[in-house]
């Protein structure tokens, strides 16, 4: 709505369409509402707007909630009113519009491979800015593959650069040895055994953390990552305990994992072109990546006893994606803090975060580990 409406609102709800005070505005005096000044609304929202009218079986809608959607801030009222709402959106596809600029193709583009509902792929569509950008994703991609050149300069290798000799004295490589450093949990992500390592995850990472990023914002996208990438760590320090670990397959499997689980527990309702084959491609990339780290784990070190990488960290990986990362990617239009699913998958990944941090305190002198030296 225009500043002026904006303005006149509140006098409205009071006088007009909420004259007893009660917060509430009922369906039929809504309507008369979008009907006054629905023409300085953008279509795709003023269709959402009537699909909540026709769709709240109470026969009034919060004003709050109306607010709230106006605000591009969506609320659980409206997900309620759209899953439970007998009215079906009669506007056209989105993907049947025509005349779109190049940035508005590439939007409906995003919308169709990571939303599963209509309303929500046309309401994104018209409240998407590109302000901020997916800077998440392309900054730490970029970060990577500095780091990665850096290194490719300083050991004189690109192929296999685990093989240098000096490779895991970088202070970023996670090493059993040198598990107090607590940075290294995290760190890792930055270093690759190759260049054949470092290309399979960034065109994962690519392809598709920016569009998920560009629907969910960095914040949901940098949670699941961040907690992928700590989860792999912390799993190789548990179950492969002599094991050193590299590459961002932890954050990358993360958001893939999640990714794919959503598309299949939406299968109908995603309607992104080519969706079985190019989940059968997703899937053999994954399946490629994590074949060619457990081969190097278990292929001969170069410099034994210090084992090669481990491979736990993909595992790490998955298991946050299929958990905390799908509850993330289901609720596009709630916030998280209101989703019970949420909180309960959180509380056990901090619960597994804390036992692994027992374990590594506790466990490798209990257990009298033998820890190979520090590079």
């Amino acid at each position: 709505m225009t500043k002026s409406v904006w303005q006149k609102l509140p006098d409205l709800l009071e006088v007009k369409y909420d004259p007893e005070n009660s917060g509430f505005i009922s369906t039929e005096r809504f309507r008369d509402l979008l009907a006054t000044h629905g023409s300085e609304l953008d279509p795709h929202k003023l269709e959402v707007l009537l699909a909540l009218a026709d769709g709240n079986a109470d026969g009034k809608i919060c004003y709050q909630d109306f607010v709230n959607l106006m605000s591009n801030k969506r609320s659980n009222s409206f997900r309620r009113a759209i899953l439970q709402g007998s009215r079906q959106l009669k506007g056209c596809s989105l993907r049947d519009e025509v005349g779109l600029g190049l940035s508005q193709r590439l939007v409906r583009h995003v919308a169709y491979e990571t939303l599963p509902r209509e309303v929500d792929r046309k309401w994104y569509f018209d409240s998407y800015t590109y302000c901020p950008p997916p800077w998440f994703i392309l900054a730490i991609t970029i970060a990577e593959v500095a780091v990665f050149m850096y290194y490719g300069i300083q050991l004189d290798r690109l192929v296999l650069q685990v093989s240098s000799p000096s490779f895991l004295k970088s202070p970023l490589p996670y090493h059993p040895q040198l598990r107090t450093q607590a940075w290294r949990y995290f760190s890792y992500v930055f270093m690759h055994t190759g260049i054949e390592h470092l290309s399979l995850n960034m065109a994962m990472q690519l392809l598709v953390g920016v569009p998920l990023e560009m629907v969910h914002g960095a914040l949901r996208i940098g949670l699941i990552y961040v907690c992928g990438v700590l989860a792999g760590s912390l799993a190789v320090s548990v179950t492969d305990m002599t094991a050193p670990v590299v590459g961002s397959s932890g954050g990358v499997y993360a958001l893939v994992s999640a990714h794919l689980a959503n598309v299949v527990m939406n299968w109908s309702g995603m309607k992104c072109q080519f969706k079985l084959f190019r989940m059968a491609m997703a899937l053999v990339c994954m399946s490629v990546e994590f074949g060619r780290a457990v081969w190097l784990r278990f292929y001969p070190p170069a410099f034994p006893p210090c084992p090669n990488p481990s491979f736990v960290a993909h595992l790490g990986g998955v298991l946050v994606g299929l958990t905390l990362g799908v509850v993330v990617l289901q609720n596009y239009e709630q916030r998280l803090q209101e989703q019970s699913l949420f909180w309960i998958f959180f509380c056990v990944y901090t619960l597994f975060v804390l036992c692994a941090v027992f374990w590594n305190i506790f466990a490798y002198s209990l257990l009298d580990v033998r820890i190979p030296p520090a590079p």
